[in-house]
């Protein structure tokens, strides 16, 4: 998702860009003819994406022939690398495709517009959109990010091993326990890995979190959100348990995995594989075997899974344009020929009238993930606050402890004191 292939535009060139735009007073006075606008919208991503979101992009303009779009993408690391220097100098685009990494980030400091204001005055129209699926990109009340698709965590099957172990797996209701003695009895009927090892761990870690009631940071993001040590200890003590039966790959071999999941789910090295959503599609073309895809464990009772903002649209303070920015966010989530060009690729879309007007034109493949997603949606809680100050390197410490435990050179009790210290360290000296 995040390889580039040829460019419209390069980054560099950008920084050259006027932050001067035409006037969103944007209607001739004299004529009553909309006077020239034009708008930067800029994305991440890999050729699929740029393909389809050059098209929407054309059909925008199609409709709205008094707007000129000027494309401005690149890879991931390239487009972080240089949106950087032009929020410092004020010459950010108009339209800014963000990451939940990002937007506490872009927003704290001032430079994210509040959208809420363009749902009120009916500019975006929202009414057929979830408040849990808006609420991923708020903080404090502020809209900084207008969710683009919704991803759900999954438990991704691969259906001839389930078989050939002669495993029934009831994803409504099965436990931490079952997902266990599952994965155990996986590897020994059939040799086989029984699920991927839970990577990452600030991913999953969380996930068991929710199922218990608890949360990873307290609301204001200044403290881990669990108080009871023993939900780190028992979540390692599980996956230690799954190393020593070999139904579990240690982290070195994860490592050989990581970027080829598809393969060893495709080509049945492993039969069960934790991930989100979204990526049930790539993998089920790549295999050699009919998938299914999964509700993870003890996810009904407390509500533990939420809709996760695959991306989000920002509008910058700095944009001239914001009117003109805000109408073309609404057109990317609530026209349904737009949505039939980017058919999920951004994460199944917001929009519930969307998602019926694009349904007939799906594959069985992505009308899986529709139909995944929207069997969720009907049990979920809200997503987790904003990513705090300090997330980054809270995280980096996460990864570290977790590769000690699962190497066994800490116990899961000294990982979590090590852990509890060094998180609140950060999140204190960052608030």
């Amino acid at each position: 998702m995040r390889r580039l292939g040829p460019v419209f535009l390069c980054f560099i060139l950008l920084l050259t860009v006027s932050g001067c735009s035409p006037s969103s007073e944007n209607l001739n006075r004299d004529n009553g003819e909309h006077e020239k606008v034009t708008l930067r919208v800029s994305w991440w991503g890999g050729q699929q994406r740029n393909d389809y979101t050059l098209k929407v992009i054309e059909l925008y303009e199609k409709e709205n022939p008094h707007v000129e779009i000027e494309p401005q993408f690149g890879n991931w690391d390239d487009y972080w690398r240089m949106l950087a220097p032009m929020a410092a100098t004020s010459k950010l685009p108009d339209v800014i495709q963000m990451d939940t990494a990002y937007l506490f980030q872009y927003g704290e400091k001032g430079q994210l517009e509040d959208l809420s204001k363009y749902i009120s005055n009916g500019t975006i129209d929202a009414r057929s959109i979830g408040e849990n699926v808006l609420a991923g990109g708020k903080n404090d009340d502020k809209l900084y990010g207008f969710t683009l698709g919704s991803n759900v965590l999954s438990v991704i099957a691969n259906d001839f091993i389930l078989n050939q172990a002669g495993v029934v797996i009831d994803d409504e209701n099965w436990t931490w326990e079952d997902f266990e003695k599952t994965a155990i009895a996986i590897r020994k009927a059939t040799g086989k890995y029984g699920t991927n090892g839970m990577y990452p761990a600030d991913v999953f870690f969380p996930y068991y979190l929710r199922t218990k009631g608890e949360r990873f940071y307290n609301q204001e993001g200044t403290r881990l959100g669990y108080l009871n040590d023993q939900l780190f200890i028992d979540y390692f003590n599980r996956q230690l348990r799954l190393i020593d039966e070999s139904a579990f790959p240690t982290p070195d071999v994860q490592a050989q995995m990581k970027g080829h999941e598809a393969e060893f789910i495709g080509n049945g090295s492993v039969a069960l594989t934790w991930n989100w959503s979204n990526q049930y599609s790539t993998f089920a073309q790549s295999s050699d075997s009919s998938l299914s895809i999964l509700l993870p464990p003890e996810q009904a009772k407390e509500k533990a899974l939420f809709l996760r903002p695959s991306m989000f649209f920002s509008i910058p303070k700095s944009s001239k344009q914001k009117i003109e920015a805000a109408k073309f966010i609404d057109f990317f989530v609530n026209n349904v020929e737009a949505n039939k060009l980017i058919k999920g690729e951004r994460g199944v879309p917001v929009s519930s009238k969307v998602i019926e007007g694009i349904k007939p034109g799906l594959t069985d493949v992505e009308a899986n993930i529709f139909q995944y997603v929207e069997k969720v949606s009907q049990n979920i809680s809200k997503s987790d606050s904003l990513d705090p100050l300090g997330n980054s390197e809270v995280i980096r410490v996460l990864k570290d402890i977790t590769n000690q435990i699962l190497f066994k050179k800490i116990t899961p009790e000294d990982g979590a004191k090590m852990f509890r210290a060094e998180a609140e360290r950060i999140l204190q000296s960052n608030n």
